[in-house]
């Protein structure tokens, strides 16, 4: 923000905080802030700015409020597939507000809104949640998605599309002249060809054209034929589309991903702790294609553990402001499909250079770890390393040598590393953590992408050697930047909710188990153990 846009801003704050304030339009406000005309566009600029975040609100004849004042309130919408939706506010700590069905106006879920509370009315109860103010949307401030993924459908006078998403309840209604393919799918996302006319039963993605009145269907335009709704392919593609995810990267992404090399360059290693003579490996899935963590475990001679945890230093190649750094600050994360990943960084970096695969230099961030005999953490350290990984394992050949008795170097450091993961998982279940613990279904696909099995996934020591020693380096670098006082984001775990806690008291006791008070974590676990291996344990948990 530059000077003069923060300047207007706090003006238009004063002014709009000042107690003689009377509502004003954005020509009245530059009026009386005395802006010249080369500063009326800054102006509108931030005025639109500060509705968007909520801070002020636009009323009747365009005039602006701050929203306290005029009972607004502004937040992001959640439709229930019933019509209702709930309104939660920009504000933290602030309670969301119910929305009853005739009040949603043409909010979509997902709408950042303006609502106005309805002070006359008493807060409704509804059985699932604690009672909630009630309001009504007045404005869309920006809305979610501007196109919709679903099925195509045909009455006898309309064309229409279906939403996928439950919670977008209005169906959208398109000329049969506007269901052309306007913008086919590359054949390497799709396992079909589309026609150039879509037709009923087809999956299309939709652009929003109008929506004036809640008391008519929205309105839009076919801009994709994704294909037949059951054809192989088409199920993941609507993935895609409804979440907008990215198949490609830009030009200039890959460009300066071109520039880096696959190879660990000396000027590189400055700096760094040698590792490449430690005896690190890998864990991860059988049809992993980028290695992100390693580790290595020892154990000491006088007793305890030193455990070494090494994830990839990507931001030994990402520089800050780069093309590449602003593509995967868009896309936030890596998607993991049934038949494909869409990664957060172009596959020669995460796929290349910045994945841990044996034999090879590689640039990591280390958290090093010495345990007691008790497995209570005595020494940490963290640094920059680089490593070179001995052996790559799948879960399923770390599982078969933990239940071996070879005693080769890499099935030994595997036992070593077990026994210390299962005094920490002990440990950690002592001091309240609960088992949930659930099998992963696998997707297996064809050629084609047709389903053609469905694997079971246990949840054994092969998994859980690897969950525990993530959990520990990721506790130690909340602490450590909480020691620093650097702003992060934080996972939080919420205490349930008193009312649901009691409804499933009550589900619990329908199957015939005897429970005390669950809001006790003790009287919570005797319960999971009480239930494992029934036929019923994966309803329960």
């Amino acid at each position: 923000m530059t000077d003069t846009a923060r300047e207007i801003k706090n003006a238009v704050l004063g002014l709009l905080r000042d107690p003689a304030y009377r509502p004003m339009d954005k020509i009245e406000i530059g009026r009386r802030l005395g802006l010249k005309a080369n500063q009326r566009v800054a102006l509108r600029r931030e005025l639109h700015e500060l509705e968007r975040s909520g801070q002020i609100a636009r009323i009747r004849k365009n005039r602006y409020v701050l929203p306290s004042e005029a009972d607004l309130v502004t937040g992001t919408i959640s439709i229930h597939q019933a019509g209702f939706g709930f309104l939660v506010t920009d504000k933290p700590g602030e309670p969301d507000y119910f929305i009853a069905a005739e009040n949603t106006g043409t909010a979509m879920h997902g709408d950042r809104v303006v609502a106005r509370i309805n002070r006359d009315v008493a807060p409704r109860r509804r059985t699932d949640r604690a009672a909630k103010t009630e309001g009504r949307v007045i404005r869309i401030l920006e809305r979610a998605h501007d196109t919709v993924v679903g099925t195509l459908q045909q009455s006898r006078n309309f064309h229409y599309v279906v939403p996928d998403d439950p919670r977008l309840v209005h169906n959208i209604y398109v000329s049969p002249a506007a269901a052309q393919d306007r913008r086919k799918p590359r054949r390497s996302q799709t396992a079909t060809t589309p026609s150039a006319l879509a037709k009923a039963g087809d999956k299309v993605v939709a652009r929003l054209i109008s929506w004036e009145s809640r008391h008519v269907n929205p309105e839009g335009e076919i801009i994709e034929v994704l294909g037949p709704a059951s054809a192989p392919g088409v199920d993941l593609l609507s993935v895609i589309r409804s979440y907008h995810l990215p198949t490609e990267f830009p030009k200039s992404v890959l460009d300066e991903a071109e520039k880096i090399p696959q190879t660990v360059q000396p000027n590189g290693l400055q700096d760094r702790e040698d590792l490449r003579e430690a005896f690190i490996f890998t864990i991860d899935p059988d049809d992993a294609r980028d290695f992100d963590d390693a580790i290595n475990v020892e154990k000491l001679n006088g007793g305890g553990w030193q455990l070494g945890v090494h994830i990839a230093d990507v931001a030994a190649y990402v520089t800050p402001g780069t093309a590449l750094d602003r593509e995967a600050q868009r896309r936030g994360n890596s998607v993991y499909l049934p038949d494909r990943v869409i990664p957060m960084l172009p596959e020669r970096l995460s796929n290349g250079v910045c994945s841990l695969k044996p034999g090879v230099d590689r640039l990591t961030h280390s958290v090093f770890v010495q345990f007691d005999q008790h497995g209570s953490p005595k020494k940490v350290r963290f640094g920059r390393s680089v490593i070179r990984s001995a052996h790559r394992l799948t879960y399923k050949e770390a599982y078969r040598l933990l239940k071996s008795s070879n005693t080769d170097k890499l099935t030994a450091r595997l036992h070593e590393a077990w026994e210390l993961a299962a005094l920490l998982r002990k440990k950690r279940f002592q001091q309240g953590s609960l088992d949930l613990d659930f099998p992963e279904v696998k997707v297996r696909l064809d050629e084609k992408g047709k389903p053609i099995a469905l694997e079971r996934i246990e949840n054994d020591e092969s998994h859980q050697l690897i969950e525990e020693f993530m959990l520990v380096a990721n506790e130690l670098v909340a602490r450590e930047l909480r020691r620093r006082t650097i702003p992060t984001i934080y996972r939080v775990h919420e205490d349930p909710d008193p009312e649901k806690l009691a409804e499933y008291r009550e589900f619990i006791l329908s199957h015939g188990y005897k429970v005390g008070d669950l809001s006790v974590r003790a009287e919570l676990q005797r319960f999971l153990a009480s239930i494992n291996g029934k036929p019923e344990e994966q309803a329960l948990k």
